[in-house]
This record gives C-alpha cells, structure tokens and sequence, in this order.
C-alpha cells in the first residue's frame, strides 16, 4: 500500500496528497502526477478516474474513483453540490472576525484567475479558526508567531542571506538563525468551504477580501515554504450504499513540505533509500542529498556552504544516520581519479567498505569509496518495481503467459534490474564492461538468497554480444537498455547517448522475442524527450518491428521537475511485435 493512502474499498480509493505534487502530469513528457503514479503502480487501481483537483501547491484528501458507479455517482455530486469540502489555511492578512460568503464570477487573467463580470460563478464560505485546531502534535494555531525576512526562496541555497522564510515546528512559525531584521506577525487560520469548484477560487476569494494564503505570493500571500492551504475534509453520499462518507486528514503544516512529498511514496519499512534534496525543486539550486540506508549522500559542484552543512547536520538527525558525505562533482569525470571521484566524510562515523540498502524490499550494497558511483542509481527506483510487480503500467503487463522469462540486462553495471527480475521468477543475463561491477551485482544476488549460478554474467563490450547472441539465436522476453550518457570500448569506441541510441536500439531488436518489451532509458540531461521517442521509434520502425504499445515513463516522485530543476531520466517501455 502506498503511505499516501487513506481509504480503499472498491470503489473508491482516497489519498492524503501532499504540497507540491500536481494531481495529474501538466505535460506528456513532465513528472508523473499523484493519479498517474497511483494508476499504473498496481492492477487494481488501473481504472482510477480524477473526480476533482487539488493544485500543486495544496495538500489534503483528493478521492479518486475505481468503477464507473463511483465515477457516475460523484460526477452528479459534484454537479448538484452535494459534495461537502472543507479547507484550511494560514494568512497573515486581516482575515474575517466572522463567518464571510463571497460570491463572484471568476474569469482567467493569464497566469492567476480574477473577479470579473462574464466569469464561472464562485462561491466559498470562510469561517475564523476557533481554538482547538490542531497543526499534528501542536495545540492551537488559532494565533501563531510568525516571522519573516525580505522575500526569498522557501529553503536555503548556499546564497548570501538566503533563508528559509517560515519553518512551522510545534505550532509556532521561526526563521532560521540569522535570517537578519525579523518581524513578528500574528498568523491567522481560516476554514474555507466551496461551493463550487473553480479553479483556485478559494485563493482568489481569500486575496481579493484582504487575507492571502500564506505561501501563495502568485496572489499577494507573504512568500513562505509553501502554499499554506489544507483540503482538510470532503463529505459525500457512497456511490453504492447511499451512506455519508467524510474522509479526513489532519493539515500538518508543522512539517517539511519536502519531507511529507518523500513520505507519501516511500514506505519506510521497505525502501530506506531516495532523493532528500533535489536541486531548485527542493529550493537548493545545484545541491542534491540522498539517503543511503544508515548514511546520506550529499552532491554538489562545490565544498559544502555553512547553510548546506547545517541542513545536512539536520537531516542526519532526522533520519537517524550514522553519517553524512559529500561529493563534490566534476564535469571531467574521465581525467578523475577514482580518489579524486569518491565522496568524502563530513558529519558523523564513517561508512564501512561495504554496507546496505533497502529499495522495496530488495537488498543492495553499496560503497562510498569505488569512484563515481555508489552501486545504485535510485532515479530507476520505479523502474526496477516494474520487475517485481510484473506490469509496466494500467494496460501493460510485463510478462504475457506461463513459463519462466527471459531478461537480458544491457550495461548492467551493479545488477539492479536483473536482481529485480530474478526476484520476480526470471532467468536474467547481465551483460557490463566492468568485471568488478559484475561480481558487484553476483553478491546483490545472493543478498537476496538468489543463487548467482542460475544467471548469467558476461564481461565485454555491449554492441559485440549483442552481435554475439544474435548469431547465436538467443531472444528473451525483456531486454534492457540503459547505457551511459558517454562511453567507450576498443572495439566499438566512442558511444554518445543523443547520437548512437539508435543505433544501440537496432543491435538489441534481434535479441527482442516477438511480443516481447524492450526498456530504453537515458538520463541524457540536454536531449529532449520528444528526440529520444523519436530515435527509439524510428529504429523499431526500421528493423521492420512494430510498436505493439508504449508507456513513457519519468523520473520518479523524490526528483521532483520543475522550471529550475527540469526533467532529465527518460524510459519507454515498448512492447514490439
């Protein structure tokens, strides 16, 4: 079960969606949103359907429903406003003594949406926050401290003067030490009730009477960690008993936006390795923290800034790690000595030689001192789910009729995927030009009680086996693609993702059975999406295969895309005929 879920029955699926996740992707080629990474997670939910919306930037219950009852039933709900919502939000504006109905009609103004003759009708009720409002563990929020320094990013990035503007912890709102003049503020909460659902009504409604959510500076709100607005409660008839259902979830503002997105798709009991900082996603340009079993990993093209080392020191206390090191990232990554290349101690004990993760419940070790990488790329996370899950998406299994699957794992490297493979029953072939990241990827087998001898493991260049194998007859179920951005070989030299995957695509087709999957990946930052498509479709095309069906995929939920931290990892799985 995903930690974002709330309720399941048959019907109906409810989430607590957490700020800075969009409902559904914006774009083809964007990150996932939280229906679509729920749709194609497992088969039962394939069928879900968006009922309503929540922006990108408000947290709090959003139904989903799984059956064309539920979708008919709450569609005339809604329609006939018989669906009961109730949210709450923090401003520091002059927020209402009593209960206040706005009505207008909105109208889109480019970017925001405004008050204007010719609009939707709108109306929302707003009700002040009596005592007994509850922030998680905190008691009232009915009047909070606030502090805030000249507008700036939600958290630090290394810049001068650059804090975070509110951090709410235990019902009181702080700046960080040395955030410079501080002023106090008194902090309001308001309950707001739509009854009707335009597009940011209540954001509008609640600017344009004189209190902006805290957070929402798109409308005049003072800038802080977020946008501070909670969907708190909807209330309606179950479309197959008739019964009132109200579905709950308590707004915790106390806490970390970035930390709730990771908590609502990471079940801690299975994974203890994801992204923690994402560059300017998570509000750190150009700094990135991931969490490596009991140590974090910290990356970036520079020595750690004070800022940086004080959120990393936090983090560490968060988690419980044992450790913390950072890497300091060089764009000549072949004049770097492996010395040069491993990431150094800073905070805490240092890693063992070896050491642990867990990613769905499958093991990997890992090392901080074999060069570039640690052993695991955790942006394929998703993608090596897909093995164990034995489905690609809503509509695509990965494995069609009985027998034991074939999977050969191109540029294996540490063995990932093939661990996940033979995890799921599968004969696996993991083919890498590094004899030490084979033998890597033979003990991530037998961390996982596989026996390494019923796989196979071939040490060589990519595009001579693939030529080998071919000549031999050999054809699996599932081939994998997923090779550096750059590479080289004496026999067949320079490989450039953006120029050569094409060509890669057309030596792994007649080793692709017929109906079999083929998953291209690249983490080819400055190659365009619709480029990659295109050159994996255009070689398919011309081996005279046919695209039986497709399914992009993103990089997962803990890198998050946005305008300053753009998507970079590209997947399509391609069942060919």
């Amino acid at each position: 079960m995903a930690p974002c879920v709330i309720f399941e029955d048959e019907h109906l699926l409810a989430v607590h969606k957490p700020a800075g996740w969009n409902t559904h992707a914006p774009s083809p080629y964007a990150g996932e949103g939280i229906y679509d990474w729920l749709r194609q997670r497992e088969p039962r939910w394939a069928s879900l359907a968006i009922l309503h919306r929540l922006d990108k930037e408000t947290s709090g219950v959003l139904v989903f429903g799984k059956t064309p009852l539920a979708n008919r039933s709450l569609t005339e709900q809604f329609t006939r406003r018989e669906v009961h919502k109730k949210y709450l939000l923090l401003t520091a504006g002059t927020a209402p003594a009593k209960e206040l109905t706005v009505k207008s009609t909105l109208l889109r103004l480019g970017e925001k949406y405004g008050s204007r003759p010719g609009g939707e009708p709108a109306e929302t009720r707003f009700t002040p926050a009596s005592d007994g409002v509850h922030l998680d563990a905190a008691p009232e929020i009915a009047k909070l401290s606030a502090t805030s320094p000249r507008p700036s990013p939600p958290f630090t990035n290394g810049g001068e003067g650059e804090k975070a503007v509110v951090r709410t912890v235990c019902g009181k709102t702080t700046a960080p030490d040395g955030a410079g003049e501080l002023k106090d503020r008194s902090l309001k909460a308001v309950f707001a009730e739509p009854f009707t659902g335009r597009t940011h009504q209540i954001r509008v409604h609640a600017a344009e009477n004189g209190f902006p959510i805290l957070g929402d500076t798109l409308y005049g709100g003072e800038p802080a960690a977020r946008v501070f607005l909670h969907a708190a409660e909807i209330a309606f008839a179950h479309p197959a008993t008739g019964e009132k259902v109200t579905l709950a979830a308590p707004a915790n503002f106390a806490t970390d936006a970035r930390m709730a997105l990771r908590t609502a798709v990471i079940e801690p009991a299975a994974t203890d390795a994801f992204r923690l900082i994402h560059g300017a996603s998570d509000g750190w340009p150009g700094w990135y923290v991931e969490r490596l079993g009991d140590f974090l990993l910290s990356q970036a093209e520079q020595p750690l800034s004070g800022a940086q080392t004080e959120e990393l020191a936090r983090l560490v206390k968060h988690f419980g790690a044992r450790g913390a090191y950072h890497k300091v990232l060089s764009r000549q990554v072949r004049r770097t000595t492996t010395a040069q290349a491993c990431p150094q101690p800073v905070l805490g004990e240092a890693a063992p030689e070896r050491f642990e993760m867990r990613e769905n419940g499958v093991r990997f070790e890992l090392s901080v001192s074999e060069g570039y990488s640690v052993g695991l790329f955790l942006d394929q996370r998703d993608n090596r789910r897909r093995f164990l899950a034995s489905q690609v998406a809503a509509d695509f299994p990965l494995t069609v009729g009985p027998g034991q699957t074939e999977v050969l794992n191109v540029f294996a490297y540490t063995c990932g995927f093939s661990v996940c493979a033979a995890k799921a029953g599968a004969r696996t072939t993991s083919l890498d030009l590094s004899k030490k990241y084979l033998e890597w990827g033979r003990r991530n087998f037998a961390l996982n009680g596989l026996d390494p001898a019923a796989h196979d493991f071939i040490y060589g260049d990519a595009f001579d086996w693939l030529r080998r194998l071919a000549k031999k007859g050999r054809a699996f179920d599932t081939v994998v693609l997923d090779p550096p951005t750059f590479s080289q070989s004496k026999e067949n030299g320079v490989f450039r993702a953006d120029k050569d995957y094409g060509r890669l695509v057309t030596a792994a087709l007649p080793l692709v059975k017929p109906g079999g999957v083929l998953l291209a990946s690249t983490n080819a930052a400055d190659w365009p999406p619709e480029d990659f498509m295109v050159a994996v479709q255009t070689a398919i095309r011309a081996a005279g295969r046919k695209i039986v069906k497709q399914h992009y995929v993103p990089q997962p939920p803990d890198f998050p895309v946005s305008r300053g931290e753009p998507a970079y990892l590209k997947t399509v799985w391609v069942r060919v005929g």
